[in-house]
């Protein structure tokens, strides 16, 4: 009798749910998984690499395009590692501003997660639900940086601007009458923090509404409980952080643990998982969107009250103000070496690690005192919990191969970067 053997077969990159550039070839018995093994190499940005030839001010756009969902994350931790190479105090409304649009990123890129999560899996609603939420703050994105997507608004010693005293409005269009115009601007008539304050109010009423589509729902329920579960001693063995890692039950998250910016000033839990299966990191998430909602209502309280300057005010690691540039010479000057040598980081190594709304995201710089980075190393999430999912996979069928995608929530800018 002839002896039956395993058989291999491609899944992705044209698999709508691999993400475009991600391909696994998976070795199966019948429908179940023996082996998943996966293929990264279909991007190469070379950011690294590309960091090496251009200036530390030059480099900081290059963060937003790591992982495109999580955009001022990035660039977060890119600016503590200088600042802590040059020594640079950075305002303390700065910090608090860091740490607001921190945490609107994070809730960007859990709604994000959750709504393409139910979309893989064949959930379809929720992710109306969910993009009509980010809508509301990627208009914030835009208001303060001028970008939906890539900000750069996060510099090396505080962030670009201040906060605009305004909200840009939805203007007449055949689709919407007048009093629709209306009600649609209302929350907009205000300065951006009125706007954010709004949102705040209303954002718990809009989880509860994901709560009632998903959590109890039968097929919901079917397709997550028990899939790619991950014990807490395999989670720390891995090198898991973030959701992956407290969606296990271990309790660490970076802003709790060591503190940067102004996290040490607000109040917030860290959600935490029992079984470490898709389910309990699909409820950490939600519940993180809560625990964002807290931190941004407690920004929004102390930014109202504590004006101030949002960048030091040591031009050389950061511009001068555009009113001084035009009437002083010496302001003019330090504008023209700024933008054009860059600045110089004191000869040294540092590396700094942010909760990053994937888990730890790292960046790790080596200056020789020039004005570009020596060497620039970046620890995304994303390419560390990549190397579970063979381990997660094996023994599910080929049809929780999409979950188990999902559920790592990676995104191949910062993987194959």
């Amino acid at each position: 009798m002839a002896k039956l053997r395993n058989y291999t077969i491609n899944f992705g990159p044209q698999h709508p749910s691999a993400h475009g550039v991600l391909r696994l070839i998976l070795e199966l018995e019948g429908e179940t998984i023996v082996r998943a093994d996966p293929h990264i190499g279909l991007l190469h940005r070379g950011t690294e690499k590309l960091a090496e030839t251009r200036t530390f001010i030059q480099n900081l756009p290059y963060m937003d395009r790591l992982d495109y969902v999580s955009m001022m994350c990035n660039e977060q931790a890119y600016c503590l590692a200088i600042e802590k190479m040059a020594g640079i105090d950075v305002p303390i409304r700065a910090q608090y501003i860091r740490v607001m649009f921190a945490e609107i990123t994070r809730i960007l890129n859990h709604l994000m997660n959750i709504g393409a999560q139910g979309l893989d899996i064949g959930a379809m609603t929720v992710i109306l639900y969910c993009f009509r939420e980010r809508e509301d703050l990627m208009d914030i994105y835009e208001a303060v940086s001028g970008a939906r997507l890539h900000a750069a608004y996060f510099r090396p010693g505080g962030v670009y601007r201040d906060l605009p005293d305004f909200m840009p409005k939805y203007e007449s269009n055949k689709f919407h009458n007048a009093k629709q115009l209306k009600q649609m601007n209302q929350a907009r008539e205000g300065s951006m923090l009125d706007f954010i304050e709004d949102f705040t109010n209303r954002f718990p009423g809009c989880v509860d509404e994901y709560e009632n589509l998903l959590p109890d729902n039968r097929i919901w329920k079917q397709r997550l409980v028990n899939i790619g579960i991950v014990t807490p001693e395999r989670a720390l063995n891995k090198g898991f952080t973030g959701v992956m890692l407290r969606g296990s039950g271990i309790e660490w998250d970076v802003r709790k643990k060591q503190p940067y910016d102004a996290y040490a000033n607000v109040d917030f839990d860290i959600p935490v998982g029992v079984n470490g299966d898709f389910y309990d990191r699909y409820l950490c998430r939600i519940q993180e969107m809560r625990e964002s909602n807290k931190i941004i209502k407690q920004c929004v309280k102390w930014l109202r009250e504590n004006p101030g300057p949002v960048i030091t005010d040591d031009h050389k690691f950061a511009p001068p103000h555009r009113v001084d540039m035009k009437e002083n010479m010496e302001e003019l000057i330090h504008h023209f070496k700024f933008f054009t040598e860059g600045m110089h980081i004191p000869e040294g190594e540092m590396y700094v690690g942010t909760e990053h709304p994937k888990g730890e995201f790292g960046v790790y710089v080596v200056s020789d005192g020039a004005n570009k980075p020596y060497r620039l190393k970046i620890r995304a999430p994303g390419f560390v919990h990549l190397q579970g999912i063979d381990e997660m996979s094996r023994g599910h069928m080929i049809s929780d191969v999409v979950a188990i995608i999902g559920t790592q929530d990676i995104v191949f800018g910062e993987v194959d970067r």
